[in-house]
């Protein structure tokens, strides 16, 4: 291959090119990103940049060094409109085209929207874009802040708006936050969270509309109760970047459909990250990005899928001075053994099981024995080769 292009100035789009680089190939690089900023660490968006404990500098994935190192060219601010028919060129929306031997799909996922009239005041918070917009919003203290949506985003902000003193009320539809990925019991214990560090949880009602003339003003509920607010926050989740593939040979469906070698019907086209559907699952989460992209290059550069990865999902979330961490594939029928620590004690490590095997493992402030224990769940990943 002589070009390799890498769509998506990502997290997973960087560790694409760096991956591409130590696996020997020295051809050349094209790194095409929507956003005019190179790659950016994301969680802190919702943590430290918000609450002003650190600055735009301090996200940074990469240095000049690596910059010169990586030998690419970096294409930013800048879409890709269209790969054609045959996957061998990438097409931008100002014009231009970049002739590839080798495509890497890493445009991530947008964050959802409600419906309705845009007002001021109403954000989401999945770029640095959209952070910076936010973090200049909550500069008027003290306000009324509603947080859509008990998703990580949704508690990690509110959790920083708590922090930098507004009145908080989240909003979840469902009737616990995070009951699908922790189950009733442990979500309720995540849940308490929220009261904990001084945030009002509303559960098991949706919004019905936001209201407001240019500016929002309140949250309506779908069970008509009104909240006042001065800023919302919408967290209701994130859709695959992949408009621009339509009319491609790829195959979508909530996301680039790819074998377990992140490889897609096209063997010189790949995709990791938050855009890629890899088997049968999209998992939006930081491990993945950084993980996928070591199996895909070397399947993109052999040409074949000669390496599977092995999936085990991971996610933290930093909420209220707390860590939640979580590994595993938790079903509903596991039970649920608390290892060490209790709920009441706020640090804890729960064990979820299945006929005598731990299939998932979940820990608040608990950071060491979780280790141990998460290893002990991917030595157990069978390898496929």
């Amino acid at each position: 291959m002589r070009t390799i292009t890498v769509v998506g100035a990502s997290l997973a789009g960087l560790y694409a090119a760096r991956e591409l680089r130590a696996q020997g190939y020295d051809g050349r690089l094209v790194i095409i990103g929507a956003e005019p900023h190179p790659p950016y660490d994301r969680p802190p968006l919702s943590k430290d940049f918000l609450t002003g404990k650190a600055d735009e500098d301090q996200l940074a994935l990469s240095d000049a060094e690596e910059t010169d190192e990586l030998a690419a060219e970096w294409l930013l601010g800048v879409r890709a409109r269209a790969l054609d028919a045959r996957g061998r060129t990438v097409l931008l929306e100002d014009g231009r085209t970049v002739a590839s031997d080798g495509v890497v799909i890493a445009t991530g996922a947008c964050a959802r929207r409600l419906p309705g009239p845009s007002l001021a005041g109403v954000h989401t918070l999945r770029t640095l874009c959209d952070a910076r917009a936010l973090r200049a919003d909550l500069a008027a203290w003290p306000q009324r802040v509603v947080v859509i949506g008990g998703g990580f985003i949704g508690a990690e902000t509110a959790s920083s708006c708590v922090a930098l003193g507004h009145d908080v009320t989240v909003v979840e539809a469902a009737p616990l936050p995070l009951l699908p990925q922790l189950g009733a019991d442990m979500a309720a214990v995540c849940a308490g969270l929220h009261a904990r560090g001084g945030a009002e949880l509303v559960t098991g009602t949706g919004v019905a509309a936001l209201h407001g003339d240019a500016t929002v003003r309140a949250v309506e509920l779908a069970d008509g109760r009104m909240l006042p607010a001065d800023v919302v926050v919408v967290g209701i989740g994130a859709t695959p970047n992949t408009g621009w593939l339509a009319g491609s040979t790829l195959a979508l469906d909530d996301g680039v459909l790819c074998d377990d070698g992140c490889v897609t019907a096209l063997p010189h086209v790949v995709a990791v990250g938050d855009v890629a559907r890899v088997g049968a699952a999209r998992a939006e989460h930081w491990t993945s990005a950084t993980e996928q992209p070591r199996v895909a290059v070397r399947n993109l550069l052999a040409g074949h899928t000669a390496e599977t990865v092995r999936p085990l999902p991971y996610f933290w979330s930093d909420q209220y001075g707390s860590r939640i961490q979580f590994a595993g594939r938790r079903r509903a029928d596991d039970t649920v053994r608390l290892v060490e620590g209790s709920p009441e004690e706020g640090s804890f490590l729960a064990a979820y099981e299945r006929e005598g095997h731990t299939t998932a493992v979940l820990a608040v402030d608990r950071p060491r024995p979780f280790t141990r224990m998460r290893r002990g769940l991917l030595a157990a990943v069978p390898v496929a080769a």
